[in-house]
């Protein structure tokens, strides 16, 4: 399916750019974790191009590019680009889900803002949930039940990664916190994009963001069960170490402006182990009923698209519109950027 140099060069990329979903793989049995690897390697690439160039519409324009090449079966030559056109063909990965990512990632280009808990959310389904929905197909399970859990574990992901880097982010001029959030408690933006230190509103702010992630980590743990028993042990590795991100957010008094929260080596082979154990006791368990909970309504629309037994509420060519809308926005961008150079 994939090259072996190629999946050796993805191997390598995760291995130094993502050290939780790196440790959280070993737990993978190998027909899953190969691909996954090759999966996470090009977002992982993807998400570097927008995030750490100067020219972000640029990026996200090259990576719609590549994704076309990709879904035409002509790859870039480059290794992630190669590998991923092989995951497309293997396991007919819907389009619809990196494109998702391609979304989030051009909203990450446009500067946006999220006034509100669920606008966050929507977000997150598109740079974290996204990937999650990809795993379940990359795990051949298409019920919409499961993935809607496998969302909402990308979900509460995405916000503890937020959670974490508040400062950082702010020292870059980006706010990811509802802005309905800080009007509540009194914070101005000025104030966040200059703090130095997390004062008490913020570290409120800092503790509901949890909260809202932990929810989900709860809810997530349900679809488990419905994965394939060889890759229940890492995915609940990979959500024990996130989540322990949080953990230490909260050792650390909620404030993720003046420090950045990590978790130990040590600590990650304590979880593994844990997670484990917790795969081993699912064979036994039975069903919980939260299985059944209605997906999050920002996540919806990946459930439908990777689900082989969920209803259409929309069609692909909404999803495509809506892209491809972002898309023209950051096009018109750039071509205004590079008129006045």
């Amino acid at each position: 399916m994939i090259e072996p140099s190629d999946l050796s060069h993805c191997r390598e990329a995760i291995r130094t750019g993502s050290l939780s979903f790196h440790a959280a793989s070993k737990l993978l049995p190998q027909s899953v974790r190969d691909p996954a690897l090759a999966l996470y390697a090009f977002c992982r690439l993807a998400d570097d191009e927008v995030d750490e160039g100067d020219h972000k519409a640029r990026a996200v324009l090259r990576l719609q590019d590549r994704l076309d090449r990709a879904y035409a079966g002509r790859p870039l030559n480059a290794p992630e680009d190669r590998a991923f056109t092989a995951i497309i063909e293997t396991f007919e990965m819907p389009r619809v889900l990196p494109d998702a990512l391609l979304e989030g990632l051009a909203w990450d280009a446009q500067e946006r803002q999220y006034r509100t808990l669920s606008d966050v959310r929507a977000y997150s389904a598109r740079v974290a949930a996204a990937v999650g929905a990809m795993m379940c197909v990359l795990m051949r399970v298409r019920d919409a039940d499961v993935l809607s859990r496998a969302c909402d574990l990308g979900v509460a992901m995405q916000l503890t990664n937020i959670a974490r880097d508040i400062g950082e982010d702010a020292r870059m001029g980006r706010i990811y916190l509802p802005l309905d959030w800080l009007d509540e408690v009194g914070l101005r933006e000025d104030e966040l994009l200059s703090a130095t230190t997390a004062d008490p509103r913020l570290r409120t702010l800092t503790r509901r963001l949890l909260a809202e992630a932990r929810r989900l980590y709860l809810r997530s743990e349900a679809g488990i069960k419905g994965l394939p028993s060889g890759a229940r042990p890492g995915i609940f590795a990979a959500r024990h170490i996130y989540a322990a991100i949080g953990g230490a957010i909260a050792k650390g008094g909620y404030d993720s402006v003046s420090q950045r929260a990590r978790t130990t080596k040590a600590r990650k082979l304590t979880l593994i182990g844990l997670s484990a154990a917790r795969a081993g006791g699912t064979l036994m368990m039975p069903r919980s009923p939260i299985l059944y909970a209605r997906p999050l309504d920002e996540v919806r629309f990946l459930v439908d698209a990777a689900a082989r037994n969920a209803p259409r509420r929309g069609s692909t060519m909404d999803r495509t519109g809506a892209v491809l809308s972002v898309l023209a926005d950051l096009k018109r961008r750039e071509q205004g950027a590079s008129a006045q150079g």
